[in-house]
């Protein structure tokens, strides 16, 4: 990692009521993300620990928690190794998202939900919306992950959230590399008004169809980008 990065890092300390735990898990994501801790990397406790300006305690909790959420592996005596992103790991990922939130589509339409716990998803399609328009796809990818996250809360099941932010980091991780490679995701943001809309309609098996359709092209436009890039396993 470059010297301006470790110097950030390490200016970093933990809010109050946060744990250094915590503190520290987040800072190491946003090095994974940003690609600073680079695919591939391997780094000792020690050196992370330094990096942070923490005792390796914290540290070591935080590449467990990490690794729980695949985004690097912990070799006792070794350190730690970033895991490098790949194209089949995604696609067992957006498998298993697919499914879950397309069942989340359908329990939310068949909740019946009074219009107003809809107006974080309408907000969310809006911004999408308006960050089309401006050119902006950071702001777009940002408000279509918050839609994704209230179309499993109207779900219900807090199971299928906890496993959807399991592993949302790796589909962040993958978004990042592929966001400006893409073509312009306008389909995305008629898919979201779609299986919104048949969410308040009550139309259960409707509503997992289109998101369930929407979720199989996205997998299939990311999986391609990052085989053509280079981003699988040797």
């Amino acid at each position: 990692m470059d010297e301006t990065a470790t110097e950030t890092a390490g200016r970093k300390r933990p809010i109050r009521g946060k744990s250094n735990t915590q503190h520290a898990v987040e800072v190491l994501k946003n090095l994974i993300l940003e690609n600073r801790l680079a695919s591939g990397s391997n780094h000792l406790e020690s050196e992370l620990a330094e990096m942070l300006g923490m005792s390796r305690t914290p540290i070591r909790e935080a590449t467990l928690i990490l690794e729980a959420q695949g985004l690097v592996e912990v070799k006792p005596r070794h350190g730690v190794r970033v895991l490098a992103l790949s194209s089949e790991d995604m696609a067992e990922i957006y498998d298993v998202l697919t499914e879950l939130e397309s069942l989340s589509a359908e329990l939310a339409a068949r909740k019946k939900h009074p219009s107003g716990e809809f107006h974080p998803a309408e907000q969310a399609i809006q911004k999408m919306d308006d960050a089309l328009n401006a050119g902006d796809l950071e702001a777009w990818a940002n408000a279509d992950e918050l839609f994704h996250s209230e179309l499993v809360r109207l779900g219900g099941n807090r199971r299928i959230g906890n496993i959807c932010r399991m592993y949302g980091d790796q589909v962040r991780r993958a978004r990042k590399v592929t966001l400006h490679l893409r073509p312009k995701p306008t389909k995305s943001n008629d898919a979201h008004r779609d299986v919104l809309q048949a969410i308040r309609n009550g139309e259960a098996e409707q509503a997992r169809k289109i998101h369930r359709d929407h979720r199989v092209q996205a997998k299939l436009m990311l999986v391609s980008l990052l085989e053509q890039y280079g981003f699988h396993t040797v």
